[in-house]
């Protein structure tokens, strides 16, 4: 065969392999006319029975409808300090709310919400009547400020926001879609009725976008389908975390991280399980609500189980857990040890992303080896690779590349290329994989600071500083820290005579950027470090 012919072969075979979208219900577009170009894709591998959905699939059906059919709609859904919601409220309030939105505020298919508020059964409430109405969610959190909101809304073109009456003003100063309060909300859901028919999404119809730090500052979008959402749920949450109708699940993420959506909303509705919901989730409150509620399982990042060891020498009273989960940033070896002996538990630690939505790599009980971040989970499988694109051996370190059921797919974004390459999902962490398939965590590839369970973009708080009239230039990188493995450091170059304070830049950053994103030190310099084509050094401030 002439090499040409070769090459037209290879071609036909790619093609033959790309992915083919059912026909969608959406009535507005938007969302998968601005899917990355299927070539652009990674490889989606459904090795495992379970991972082969129908073509018709609303994930949200799935997880509440599916739940009250199997356990019944008297089992305990949704927990708080003052209230518990019954499965059967909670689809009550879900199909009156589903009503509200189509009957009176002209919700269509496709449309995209964006909800902002604490992790409440609201939030939990919205999140499932979107989508059940054939809605896109956009679930944001409320430490965002107004700028961030509007770059939210200007790339994933809201349509509504709903939104909790205590955290309304900058969504309201951010000016990006019709607004819908909570408590107007209510009041609306209680004249509908209690029935509503969910539309009958296709499993590949994008039901979330989940927006994520890029190292360049600019957000992107990432694009999950209704089979996504179930597809964690079929392999992490059902493989490793194996919890059953009986556990309580108690987490501090909030729900705008795709790491607590799962632990919060999607693994335990999974299985009929109940979820205590904290508006704060700071160690100080996470850690007696556990005793209080009989919390068995919980998922929080590394910097909450060392502070929580630290409040355990006073005694906490009777903990019930039987499952701990450790994710958002690496998971040192001392602290997985102190918080066996202190509790009993084996801390399950995990790697996910936004763009693959939830963890990939984990180990669960005798599997553990501390210090390990695991071995690829079942339906998912990883490598570690050379700049070339190539498998290292073990024991190398190289860039971590993860395939699997879901993959990245980024809403218009150049980047696109980034992050996929050749089929693998490549996560921009360092690793290396040991002779029994375990992965080890070493480093990012990239400028992200990673901060007490956070990914904060040093481009996004230079941004912010460079909007103070006395500074000329500004460069942010992280630099180690025992409580939160990172902080966020700024290097700041301050016009000609202009003699600026440090907390004058942090108050300033205060009104721009998220709290847990603004510069806890800053260190004045007369320039910046910087390569013969003017590119900044961080390396090198590091």
């Amino acid at each position: 065969m002439s090499t040409s012919s070769s090459r037209i072969v290879e071609r036909l075979a790619t093609m033959a392999s790309l992915p083919v979208l059912s026909p969608s219900v959406h009535i507005d577009t938007f969302a998968r006319d601005n899917l990355p170009d299927t070539t652009s894709w990674p490889e989606l591998v459904f090795g495992l029975p379970e991972l082969r959905y129908p073509d018709r699939l609303n994930c949200a059906e799935r997880l509440l409808d599916g739940a009250i059919a199997e356990h019944g709609a008297d089992r305990p859904c949704l927990i708080t300090d003052t209230t518990q919601w019954s499965y059967g409220e909670l689809a009550d309030q879900v199909a009156r709310i589903a009503n509200v939105l189509v009957s009176q505020a002209g919700l269509v298919p496709g449309n995209r919400v964006l909800l902002r508020g604490p992790n409440n059964p609201m939030m939990v409430a919205c999140w499932l009547a979107v989508l059940k109405a054939g809605g896109v969610v956009v679930t944001t959190m409320p430490l965002l400020k107004a700028a961030e909101l509007r770059t939210i809304g200007e790339i994933a073109h809201i349509d509504l926001s709903l939104v909790d009456d205590r955290f309304d003003e900058e969504l309201a100063d951010a000016n990006i879609a019709p607004m819908l309060g909570f408590d107007e909300l209510t009041e609306r859901a209680a004249g509908q009725s209690d029935r509503f028919v969910t539309v009958a999404t296709a499993a590949d119809d994008v039901a979330l976008l989940a927006f994520t730090s890029g190292t360049t500052g600019r957000p992107k979008a990432t694009m999950h389908f209704h089979r996504d959402v179930l597809a964690n749920a079929d392999t992490f949450a059902r493989h490793v975390l194996r919890a059953t109708a009986q556990d309580v699940f108690g987490c501090s993420p909030p729900l705008g991280f795709t790491f607590g959506l799962g632990m919060e909303v999607v693994f335990p509705m999974y299985v009929g399980a109940s979820s205590l919901l904290l508006e704060k989730g700071t160690p100080d409150l996470l850690l007696p609500a556990l005793v209080d509620h009989g919390v068995t399982v919980m998922a929080t990042a590394p910097t909450a189980y060392r502070a929580m060891l630290g409040m355990m020498a006073d005694g906490v009273g009777d903990l019930r857990l039987r499952r701990c989960v450790s994710a958002g940033e690496p998971l040192p070896a001392p602290t997985w040890h102190d918080w066996r002996e202190a509790t009993g538990c084996r801390l399950i630690d995990g790697i996910g992303s936004t763009e693959m939505l939830h963890i990939f790599i984990s180990a669960a009980d005798d599997d553990i080896r501390p210090g390990a971040t695991g071995r690829a989970i079942p339906g998912y499988s990883a490598t570690v690779l050379d700049d070339d694109g190539r498998p290292l051996p073990p024991g190398e370190l190289g860039r971590l590349a993860v395939k699997g059921p879901t993959g990245c797919r980024y809403l218009a974004d150049p980047r696109q290329s980034d992050y996929v390459q050749d089929g693998w999902n490549l996560t921009g962490d360092i690793y290396r994989r040991d002779d029994d398939g375990y992965f080890w965590y070493h480093s990012r590839s990239d400028d992200m600071i990673i901060s007490a369970g956070f990914n904060i973009s040093g481009a996004e708080v230079e941004w912010a500083l460079l909007g103070h009239p006395d500074v000329a230039d500004c460069a942010v990188v992280g630099i180690p820290d025992d409580e939160r493995t990172m902080t966020v450091k700024a290097y700041v170059v301050p016009h000609p005579g202009q003699t600026t304070s440090e907390a004058a830049l942090i108050e300033f950053c205060r009104d721009r950027i998220a709290s847990y994103k603004r510069p806890r030190q800053v260190e004045f310099v007369t320039a910046l470090p910087r390569t013969s084509t003017g590119k900044v050094q961080r390396y090198r401030l590091r």
